[in-house]
């Protein structure tokens, strides 16, 4: 009865008083919503509110404490967890074609009947009849199932998700494991199921395959229940979100940025009318305990306690506050140029990953390495770590202290340390007062902040080892791919800190929102190249939209066999970005000026102490400021050089 009726009010699933109960406190408790057709859903919440676990309750591969999911039984889910071990045996090509697992059998079955009518003579039999209208049956089967395009799909699936064709006869056993979840991304996609529930699915992809995605599943036909913390994603493929917080759910039939808003609205909403409620409830009690013994009054008053009892209270939504700016300890001072990267090459064997690159990041500088993986950008990070060997030169300036978060961090802690202890054995001065504060940010509030780090979650460890990295007093950031398990919040903390830090930043990641107003300067990584975007992570967007652009229209002018002229528009700018160079070259002109005040100060002094020499006056203190004046003026020349050579440059690109 209950089929019949999802069919006829075409509802897709009903989850109906869902409780998830692990230890006696719920993790979401009597929780109830509709999943439509073709409706894209958000599922967000911070890091163990139970978004992973709604899925696998969908997928069936968790058991609810109480309530219940319905859905038709010939229901079709494809379901991406953040973890999955992929099978090895096969190449990419026909681990992709499971997915058309329903026309591999059908394919199959057409085979053995061509073969089986090939070898039969008896033509005017009624089993020979019989054979050729199953043979036909099954053909038109396959068409239906669109095998013809089965080959097309697959190619275009696995290219957008960064694959090239000659990967696709590789076995996936070359691949790591983040390429072998594009692989499972893959094949979920390419089986069209009902219903999608991707866990993060974007962990694994570089930007140019996250709008691939984005695009594949804003026009997929197939209802999707999505868990990400990327806020950019989220936007461009859902259109309601639904919040898992403290046990309850908040739905919006909105993306994810609307909600926001309009969720804030509604709690202010809320606090209003409920501060307004309390103060009519004060009053209405203040006169009934005034005049409660007095008997002119007693209507009155049994009126106004009746009142009350039937007043509904107004509730306001719970919050989960639970978050902190964070900021770094002030960066030591460095030299004005932290990286200095000449006629860099790196290959392994005759693949050359980085070709004669050359490369400076200028003090207090933020700037994002991105491309697609595999292209150079984590490469260059363990050239600039001297963690690899490489031809060219590669120089750190003065005074450089890094900081580095690596992708395999977490797996650096040590296991037998408490989440307290961690942080402690590397928090200085005040900030150390604030360690569980820190730690109640990054959900390691309470009891579980005296867990041993080696019971921790991949994600626990991540988190962990950020705080870790947060703490440390560096001038050089370099953070590879950290925001992968981080959550909204915990990703706004970092992006705080960060805009905050007075030091240079170096910044691998695939997150636009988080990028977003953060870096100020893209380098591109491609074909053993890396390409300068001056701005933000907009303008390079905007930048590569139109490249790609120009080319598809190139390729179209020629397929046509037209001609059409092409203006180029190489070393040009917009006008934002003029401005902002013109910023820049501001700042750096005041600070040549001041430069060169310090020098003619130095020079006037050591003129001082030679003419003292020169008069037989030379006792050891004057010698060491003499010393010392002389290699304030080297450093102080070697800065005004640098920064005179880049402000010309910027003036020449205006």
């Amino acid at each position: 009865m209950l089929l019949c009726l999802l069919r006829t009010l075409h509802i897709m699933i009903s989850v109906e008083k869902l409780t998830i109960d692990f230890t006696g406190t719920p993790l979401f408790e009597e929780v109830s919503f509709l999943v439509n057709p073709k409706e894209k859903i958000a599922l967000v919440g911070k890091n163990g509110a139970g978004k992973s676990t709604m899925l696998k309750v969908f997928a069936g591969l968790q058991q609810s404490s109480g309530g219940r999911v319905s859905m038709p039984k010939d229901f079709k889910i494809g379901y991406l967890p953040q973890h999955l071990l992929v099978n090895d045996d096969k190449t990419v090509m026909d681990e992709a074609k499971t997915a058309f697992g329903d026309v591999l059998d059908t394919q199959k079955r057409v085979e053995r009947l061509t073969q089986e009518l090939a070898e039969r003579t008896d033509y005017e039999s009624a089993e020979y009849t019989d054979l050729i209208e199953r043979l036909s049956i099954e053909n038109e089967r396959l068409t239906l199932m669109g095998a013809d395009n089965m080959m097309s799909e697959i190619e275009r699936t696995l290219i957008g998700l960064g694959f090239l064709r000659t990967d696709f006869d590789r076995p996936t056993s070359e691949f790591s494991g983040g390429w072998r979840m594009r692989i499972e991304l893959a094949k979920i996609l390419l089986s069209r199921p009902d219903l999608l529930l991707l866990d993060e699915p974007t962990n694994h992809l570089d930007i140019e395959s996250i709008r691939w995605l984005e695009q594949f599943l804003a026009t997929s036909s197939s209802s999707l229940l999505l868990v990400s913390h990327d806020r950019a994603f989220l936007d461009a493929v859902t259109s309601r979100t639904i919040e898992i917080s403290l046990g309850q759910i908040y739905d919006y039939k909105v993306p994810y940025t609307k909600y926001v808003e309009l969720r804030k609205e509604r709690r202010e909403q809320q606090l209003r009318a409920y501060e307004n409620q309390q103060k009519v409830i004060a009053d209405t009690e203040e006169f009934i305990e005034r005049f409660r013994y007095k008997a002119t009054k007693a209507v009155q008053v049994q009126s106004r306690i009746k009142a009350l009892e039937r007043l509904e209270r107004i509730e306001v939504d719970l919050e989960d506050n639970s978050s902190l700016r964070l900021k770094f300890p002030p960066a030591p001072h460095s030299g004005v140029l932290p990286i200095d990267i000449e006629h860099l090459t790196k290959a392994y064997g005759d693949h050359v990953v980085l070709n004669n690159i050359d490369l400076q990041i200028h003090r207090g500088e933020k700037v994002a390495f991105v491309g697609k993986n595999g292209e150079g950008k984590s490469t260059l990070v363990k050239c600039i770590m001297q963690e690899i060997e490489h031809s060219g030169t590669m120089k750190l300036g003065h005074g450089v202290k890094i900081g580095y978060f690596a992708q395999n961090q977490a797996s650096l802690l040590d296991e037998n340390l408490t989440v307290f202890d961690t942080i402690d054995y590397v928090a200085v001065g005040d900030i150390r007062t604030k360690i569980r504060d820190i730690l109640g940010a990054f959900m390691f509030g309470g009891e579980a902040s005296d867990k041993k780090v080696k019971v921790l979650s991949g994600g626990e460890r991540s988190r962990l080892a950020m705080i870790k990295l947060l703490l440390e007093p560096v001038n050089l950031l370099i953070l590879d791919e950290p925001t992968n398990h981080l959550d909204m919040r915990s990703k706004d903390v970092l992006k705080e800190a960060i805009q905050a830090f007075d030091g240079t930043v170096i910044i691998v990641s695939h997150d636009r929102d988080f990028l977003n107003g953060l870096v100020t300067k893209v380098y591109e990584f491609g074909g053993g190249k890396v390409k300068t975007h001056l701005g933000g992570i907009d303008e390079y967007l905007r930048a590569t939209a139109e490249s790609q652009q120009l080319t598809a229209g190139s390729q179209q002018t020629v397929a046509t066999g037209q001609s059409v002229v092409v203006e180029k528009s190489e070393g040009r700018i917009n006008y934002e970005m003029r401005k902002e160079v013109s910023k820049k070259i501001r700042k750096i002109e005041r600070d040549i000026e001041g430069l060169e005040r310090d020098i003619e100060k130095a020079e006037t002094r050591i003129a001082e102490i030679e003419a003292k020499f020169a008069e037989g006056e030379t006792d050891e203190a004057l010698l060491k400021e003499y010393e010392r004046t002389k290699h304030t003026l080297d450093a102080k020349m070697y800065e005004w050089e640098l920064l005179s050579e880049e402000v010309d440059g910027l003036k020449a690109d205006l």
